[in-house]
């Protein structure tokens, strides 16, 4: 193999590779070490003093061909090299440098982990967009001259939690390695490819092969019972009913509600835009007539192309539209003749068609009652179209707008999972999003008022349409635009996006009428704060500011969902049977714990479980071994697949790790070893598809039985609704139809539904619309849906009522 060195001393990439030790004891070999996922390295010892050569330098590029020019590695020499004695010669003492490169995605590393300081969870398309977004974000800062080559894998992803401590080569491992695929360093280029996409095809009759020098090893028994944890995730959807008397500012929870994602994803988005340039690592700039600045009032805009879209300031990441959001523009000043969006979440391209919730700036007109014609006014747009309140801000003022969305799904991401069995790749997962309704509330504050000074409320859905998360048939990922000017003409003084938690509030008046308390904090404004409890025993609270109280009669509805940790088990019945000979048993159970990708509900554990199943059932899954063979026909990179009949029998060997070792002689000779693993003969650490651990989480619930297919649930109660509360009954409904020959199981405790176990059974309701006979002051009520299967169906979570209110 030839080695050149580039000292970045003004000569060049000069030739070494005469200068390159040849293998002996205590001698490296130019050797070039490859794993799957991770930077590449070239290790040699070079002889020093031969004319021309200079000692090779930290930093200086490093490239490595065969014979016929194939590159094998690009990259730099990370650290010092070694000087080594050589012994003595006839010219004086000898010494050999021994070199270390690493391949060229170090440069990334050196930058940072591609993350982004507030975005720790992506939304990606598919892989090849996952691994951009990282190798663009990381170069906002510096760029490192590396690209993604275009294709590759275009896998579909869920959500991928990234490392922000983590270098860029540990978040693209784990993104590839999510994908199924495998990414390489060469040339200033990154690729992902495929895993599985090239094949090297040996065989007994094949000349250059030592089969001998072949050895496999199943390493693990399969298993076709797979119990598996996640992450924490929300389960009962819960409302709580309490009486207001005028009086009463605190209203203590039952338990502890849930809250997204952890406190590091809870600021998606903040920029007080006082920087000299517009922060690229969170948003994208489309500016074609350069209307877009930074000025000492925040991101001006003065004014736009005239044409929807165009002009854009966007979020680099998408949002996941679940829980709880709040998007806030503070210090909006807006001029005459303003045209555009403010604040848009838009599910496709940034038009109007496609927002689904943001303020749209406009001229009004006469339509616009209460408002004179001809002035700049704003007015919330839900599904792209207009509604509630055109508000007419006066010139000069400075706002606060604020957009609240709450789903009472947290997760609308899916996870998707791959695994290899004999050679062919599987995915595992909904590639579509959940659906979900939501509540959607418009609000803005003039800043010059009072902090006392309730919020203005343009649009209330909840108000609006008399039910609580109403608006249906919502996007699951959007793009949040903080402005689209059409011809706006203004500034904005700061922007955030932040996932406060899963409580809303929603408040039923004597009259009948809803609206939505506005939760924060004092002095901005609304009407309440809320508090979560703690994992200690505390409970979540809500507390009503002075002049938000609420009055006697009103009947405020506390909306969280209840947490549990996520698990699945399933079984493939076919293996059960197949290994039940003999009178052995055919059941073989493995429990463990999903790493990566995560897995953030049970919908995703049964997802795993589904890949672990496809795999871990297979023979081959289990071999691992090492092959060795010299000069092959093509270049072997992990990922690849080695297709080995020996003895008639043909196994395809998934590549995890190849040692490129030079001969040193004429003809060339490159030996390459090769070490193959396929799924379920990995170290658990070192799986492809999926990181396990055989610790399953100590606080899973694990379910008694396994189950044939994943999904074997009815619909949860996602819109279950209080209709009327007396002293004497509770009015339900249910927010769907009942299965034909089913209906609505209503307990007082949760997870105990089913056929035969009435100990705690209130009623069964074969209708949507029903009402539940109240006993006590403070009572909880579980409903689900069943069916009329052998044994029922259920849903997979209780809607439950918590209800504290009188009784006669």
């Amino acid at each position: 193999m030839k080695i050149t060195i580039d000292n970045l001393d003004g000569l060049g990439a000069v030739d070494y590779s005469g200068a390159v030790c040849a293998k002996e004891p205590g001698i490296t070999a130019l050797t070039v070490q490859r794993v799957l996922n991770v930077p590449s390295r070239c290790t040699a010892e070079i002889l020093l003093g031969i004319e021309g050569l200079a000692i090779p330098s930290r930093h200086a590029r490093v490239v490595v061909t065969t014979e016929d020019g194939t590159e094998i590695f690009t990259g730099y020499i990370a650290t010092e090299p070694v000087r080594i004695y050589a012994g003595e010669a006839t010219t004086g003492t000898a010494y050999r440098a021994r070199v270390t490169a690493v391949s060229d995605e170090w440069l990334l590393d050196k930058l940072g982990s591609g993350a982004g300081e507030r975005s720790p969870v992506l939304l990606p398309l598919n892989a090849h967009g996952l691994l951009t977004t990282l190798t663009e974000r990381v170069q906002v800062g510096g760029s490192a001259g590396v690209t993604v080559a275009s294709g590759g894998s275009t896998a579909a992803m869920g959500a991928f939690a990234t490392k922000v401590a983590g270098p860029w080569s540990r978040n693209a491992g784990d993104a590839a390695s999510a994908a199924y695929a495998g990414y390489c360093a060469m040339g200033g280029v990154v690729s992902l490819i495929p895993a599985a996409s090239v094949t090297h095809v040996f065989s007994d009759a094949d000349g250059t092969l030592n089969v001998a020098e072949l050895t496999t090893a199943a390493v693990r028994e399969l298993a076709n019972d797979v119990t598996v944890s996640g992450d924490e995730e929300p389960a009962a959807y819960i409302t709580e009913c309490f009486e207001g008397d005028g009086t009463t500012t605190v209203f203590e929870l039952s338990g502890l509600a849930y809250r997204d994602y952890g406190a590091s994803t809870r600021t998606l988005l903040r920029d007080s835009f006082n920087e000299a340039a517009i922060d690229a690592s969170q948003w994208s700039v489309s500016d074609p007539g350069s209307h877009i600045s930074l000025t000492s009032a925040g991101l001006t805009m003065s004014g736009g192309t005239g044409v929807d879209g165009q002009t854009t300031v966007t979020a680099l990441d998408a949002i996941e539209m679940g829980g709880s959001i709040v998007a806030q523009l503070g210090s909006v000043e807006l001029a005459a003749a303003s045209v555009g969006m403010l604040a848009g979440f838009y599910e496709g391209t940034s038009v109007l068609a496609n927002c689904f919730a943001g303020f749209r700036v406009r001229q009004t007109t006469s339509s616009d009652s209460g408002v004179p014609t001809g002035v700049t006014g704003i007015v919330p747009v839900v599904d792209g179209t207009e509604v509630g309140t055109v508000y007419a801000p006066a010139a000069g003022h400075f706002y606060t707008l604020r957009v609240r969305l709450h789903c009472v799904e947290m997760q609308r991401v899916m996870q998707r999972y791959y695994s290899m069995a004999d050679g062919v790749i599987e995915s595992f997962g909904s590639a579509s999003g959940v659906s979900a309704p939501m509540d959607v509330v418009f609000e803005l504050v003039d800043e010059g008022a009072a902090s006392s000074t309730p919020a203005t409320v343009l649009y209330d859905s909840a108000a609006a349409i008399g039910a609580v998360g109403a608006i249906t048939g919502t996007p699951a990922t959007c793009a949040f635009v903080v402005a689209n000017s059409t011809q706006l003409i203004g500034s904005i003084g700061s922007a955030s996006v932040t996932r406060p938690g899963t409580i809303w509030v929603v408040s039923t008046l004597p009259s009948g009428s809803l609206q939505t308390r506005l939760i924060g904090i004092s002095g901005q404004g609304l009407d309440c704060e809320a508090t979560y409890g703690t994992s200690t025993g505390t409970s979540g609270r809500v507390t009503f500011f002075a002049g938000r109280i609420p009055v006697g009669g009103e009947r405020i509805s506390v909306m969280y969902r209840g947490s549990q940790r996520s698990v699945a088990r399933l079984e493939d019945a076919a293996s059960v049977a197949a290994e039940a000979v003999g009178g052995a048993p055919g059941t073989c159970r493995w429990l463990g714990k999903v790493l990566q990708p995560v897995a953030r509900s049970s919908v995703d554990c049964e997802s795993a479980a589904e890949a672990i199943l496809a795999f871990a059932t297979s023979r081959t899954a289990a071999v691992a071994g090492e092959y060795s063979c010299a000069n092959p026909a093509s270049d072997i990179w992990p990922g690849d697949v080695l297709a080995i009949t020996s003895a008639g029998v043909t196994s395809s060997l998934l590549v995890r790790s190849v040692t490129v070792e030079d001969g040193n002689c004429l003809p060339e000779v490159v030996t390459y070893k090769v070490k193959f693993a396929n799924d379920w003969g990995t170290e658990w650490a070192d799986g492809m598809g999926l990181r396990l651990s055989e610790a399953i989480a100590a606080d899973a619930i694990l379910p008694l039985a396994a189950a044939s297919s994943a999904g074997e649930v009815l619909a949860n109660l996602q819109q279950l609704m209080v209709t009327s509360l007396s002293d004497t009954a509770l009015g339900v409904d249910a927010g769907m139809a009942p299965p034909a020959g089913g209906g609505f199981e209503v307990r007082r405790v949760d997870g105990q539904f089913g056929v035969g176990m009435d100990a705690d059974l209130v009623l069964r309701s074969p209708v949507r619309n029903f009402s539940i006979p109240r006993a006590a002051q403070v009572e909880r009520f579980y409903v689900r849906m069943y069916d009329t299967s052998t044994p029922p169906l259920y849903s997979r979570f209780s809607s439950a009522v918590f209800v504290n209110w009188p009784v006669s």
